[in-house]
């Protein structure tokens, strides 16, 4: 059986703008992911440390091949300024076979 690539999309969120696009920018670059949108701010309501808290955030969509999640989940976990990130991976379960190329072509150049 052949062994067939698989893709993910990988979620975070950013406590701004400025700062989610710079960390979009690092993980393009360093050909974690072939693609990073940064979608506008949002409103979070969580739970933390006990406490129902509120915060304005940035989510970051981030395309890649599921082998790159460890390398990837270890980046955003060792440069993210959170104490606690979102590392959430979703797996791709299918997608134009063109587009998912591309993210092989980058993520592996």
């Amino acid at each position: 059986m052949e062994n067939q690539v698989q893709y993910s999309i990988i979620l975070t969120t950013f406590p701004g703008a400025d700062a989610a696009q710079q960390f979009a920018e690092q993980i393009v670059e360093k050909q974690l992911a072939a693609c990073v949108n940064v979608l506008p701010e949002m409103l979070s309501i969580y739970q933390w440390q006990g406490k129902l808290t509120r915060g304005r955030e940035c989510q970051l969509l981030i395309k890649t091949e599921s082998a790159k999640f460890s390398a990837l989940s270890l980046f955003i976990a060792e440069n993210h300024p959170y104490e606690l990130p979102e590392i959430i991976e979703v797996p791709i379960s299918s997608g134009l076979p063109a587009y998912l190329s591309w993210i092989s072509g980058v993520v592996n150049s």
